[in-house]
């Protein structure tokens, strides 16, 4: 073996032997949720990008949430899920109050990508062995599996109708051009 090539050929073996660790990490329910969020950010933050202006305000009907309500609703819900999951929102933040506090499309996709931040940093301080362990989430009794199956669910529901939305006002979503 050439003495100049062994620190590189050590590396590329210690790679080897470790990246199975890191999947392993992400692997389990908290791999599956962490990667899930990841989708669902993309996908609502991406709706903020094209749906901009008076889009925004968009409302299909008289009692009905706008657009930037909705999304902001969908920040403010992270929050919510974070502390359930024991990590408090930053201090200071109206969690209560975020839903209408703006409507421009850049300041909500901000808050968007720090809520889903927020979020995944309390998922990733869950192990998988914590998945059973009881607790509560909205006033229901639950496990932690299920408080996150909840929370993707509500996320996913909050999806569709942003994506129903856009598509009325004559948007395509930027993931299915």
């Amino acid at each position: 073996m050439n003495v100049r090539r062994w620190p590189a050929t050590l590396f590329c073996g210690l790679a080897i032997l470790v990246a199975p660790v890191a999947l392993v990490a992400a692997e389990g329910f908290v791999g599956e949720a962490e990667g899930r969020l990841a989708e669902l950010e993309e996908k609502f933050t991406g709706l903020c990008d094209v749906m901009v202006g008076d889009k925004q305000t968009y409302r299909p009907g008289e009692d009905v949430r706008s657009m930037s309500e909705v999304l902001l609703h969908v920040a403010s819900a992270n929050y919510f899920v974070a502390r359930a999951f024991g990590t408090n929102p930053p201090e200071g933040l109206d969690v209560r109050g975020l839903p209408d506090s703006t409507t421009d499309a850049g300041e909500i996709k901000s808050a968007l990508e720090k809520s889903f931040a927020h979020l995944q940093g309390a998922v990733g301080k869950l192990s998988a062995s914590e998945a059973d362990s009881a607790m509560k989430m909205f006033g229901q009794d639950t496990t932690k599996r299920g408080g996150m199956l909840m929370a993707l669910n509500h996320l996913s529901e909050h999806l569709g109708q942003m994506i129903a939305y856009t598509r009325v006002n004559g948007v395509t979503p930027p993931w299915s051009e």
